[in-house]
């Protein structure tokens, strides 16, 4: 009966001390001049920023400076009216929300840019689904045709069809991998088909921790 209870006892005593172990979650404000938070297992804000950041810079530039695309009219004045047609990620990583995200902070540069005009995602998401179309269809003439015919039809004529696409590549030393992540931007002329690219790169290491490493190294 004693047994009994000082077993009980013990084991409630043992669960109240792992119930006072427990991490405690919480949260704060980042104020906009601290560093993003750096992922440990994979890219995250750290990383796609920058990578729209300069990507899109880098194409803003050209363009504004007066080098455009091959097959730029001679003589076309105003924006160029691009076709934004989303993000596609062939990176080794599941991007989850970032996709998204990614889209709408490459749109949002280039409408404050105003070298461009793009054509707004509700309509080019119409189109698609009008022509049942998927972003990598547009590459064949014909289908390009179709759509842009939609897009005209719905008084949203466009002059170039612009794809974001992410990869990457992974170099390992043991436990130990370097990943380099491109976000790459190709602007497509829909009267040649001749494409301009614009690309930014970061590469980043991942690291396992000492007690990672000796538990690996440890007996079976």
């Amino acid at each position: 009966m004693h047994r009994r209870q000082f077993l009980g006892g013990a084991l409630l005593a043992a669960s109240g001390l792992a119930a006072g172990c427990r991490g405690r979650q919480t949260a704060q404000i980042k104020s906009p001049y601290e560093p993003d938070m750096v992922g440990s297992h994979a890219a995250g804000a750290e990383t796609y920023k920058p990578l729209v950041d300069a990507a899109v810079s880098n194409l803003l530039a050209r363009h504004s400076q007066g080098i455009h695309p091959a097959g730029f009219a001679e003589g076309q004045t105003g924006p160029l009216r691009i076709c934004f047609v989303g993000v596609e990620n062939r990176s080794a990583e599941e991007i989850g929300d970032f996709k998204e995200q990614l889209y709408q902070q490459i749109d949002t540069r280039i409408v404050q840019s105003q070298v461009y005009q793009p054509i707004s995602r509700r309509f080019v998401e119409a189109g698609l689904r009008q022509t049942r179309y998927r972003p990598d269809d547009l590459f064949i003439p014909e289908n390009m045709r179709n759509f842009s015919a939609v897009m005209e039809q719905m008084g949203q004529p466009f002059d170039y069809l612009l794809f974001a696409t992410l990869t990457s590549g992974t170099t390992r030393s043991n436990k130990d991998y370097q990943r380099d992540y491109v976000l790459t931007l190709e602007m497509v002329d829909v009267r040649s088909g001749r494409s301009d690219k614009e690309s930014a790169e970061i590469s980043k290491g991942y690291n396992v921790s000492v007690m990672a490493k000796l538990k690996h190294l440890g007996p079976k």
